[in-house]
């Protein structure tokens, strides 16, 4: 607080607390044979009486709570206080408290692997707890995903399944860019890929354009997709030749797709969970899927 704002908050509470004294104070010494002069009914005149004792000492106390609190407590300008509390000691003194409570907790589960994590009852209701916080914004509640967003319950992986892979993926965050192609294939060729596409995936097409759309999926998408269109885990690149589908499996998407390419983000937790939090949330996740996971190094990691 600077010098100017303390001197303002120290003169306005200043200003309160003296004008409340001198008003109840002022008040006791009323005459109370003395009339406000406000007669209603032709006979109902009001007087001005003081207020019963007991009530001005009730107020008297309320002062004296307030200046006390003042001397003891923040509040009169940049005055800490005599007792030296601050909001930020008692929100560090409680997180510390909470990590405290959190680290004994966490501590049971670091040494059991992920293949015997999933299976337990405790840790995965820890592990949705985590979820429910961070994650179900965009995967939603149940992880079914939506629009954009992976579906967490299936066994189709992005960037692979396996336990190290998914604690990775949440530690890390992802990054799947997949380019414009309309500037280099045109109109013609966006409609091309996109039935070929289709065809890969056992979906209906045009078999003239699919068969155009594969000479130029050989030149623009196979480096990403591969040669039989079944992606990439190095790289995020999706299968096309199942039925899972991020941004939607019928033809004008995949050209919306194809034309305009798409940028998705799945943001690191690294900072925000850490790694405790993040393995139950891994395990929660793997335990949804159809994939059950290995003992992998990460296990005994």
């Amino acid at each position: 607080m600077s010098t100017f704002w303390s001197i303002f908050v120290m003169v306005l509470v200043t200003i309160n607390v003296v004008g409340a004294v001198w008003l109840l104070f002022g008040n006791a010494k009323s005459d109370p044979s003395e009339t406000t002069g406000h007669t209603w009914d032709e006979n109902l005149t009001e007087y001005n009486k003081p207020l019963p004792m007991w009530w001005i000492g009730l107020f008297v106390l309320s002062v004296a709570f307030g200046i006390g609190y003042l001397v003891l407590y923040p509040g009169f300008g940049a005055t800490k206080g005599s007792l030296g509390w601050s909001s930020v000691k008692q929100h560090d003194a409680h997180v510390a408290e909470a990590n405290a409570r959190l680290e004994k907790l966490f501590a049971q589960f670091r040494d059991i692997p992920m293949n015997k994590l999933v299976d337990d009852p405790k840790a995965l209701s820890i592990g949705h707890n985590v979820f429910a916080n961070n994650c179900a914004m965009c995967h939603g509640s149940d992880a079914r995903g939506a629009r954009g967003f992976p579906n967490l319950t299936d066994d189709d992986w992005l960037y692979g399944g396996d336990p190290q892979q998914v604690i990775t993926t949440i530690t890390h965050g992802r990054n799947g860019v997949m380019p414009a192609w309309g500037a280099v294939a045109g109109d013609q060729g966006v409609t091309e890929l996109a039935n070929y596409v289709r065809e890969l995936s056992g979906q209906s097409h045009d078999a003239t354009l699919a068969t155009a759309g594969k000479a130029r999926y050989m030149t623009l998408c196979i480096a990403c997709h591969g040669p039989t269109g079944k992606g990439n885990q190095a790289l995020g690149a999706p299968n096309l030749t199942d039925n899972t589908w991020l941004y939607g499996g019928d033809l004008a998407t995949i050209e919306a797709t194809i034309r305009n390419g798409r940028n998705g983000q799945m943001p690191a937790w690294d900072k925000t969970l850490g790694p405790d939090r993040i393995r139950m949330a891994a395990a929660w996740v793997l335990a949804q899927s159809q994939q059950a996971p290995a003992d992998t190094a990460e296990a005994a990691q």
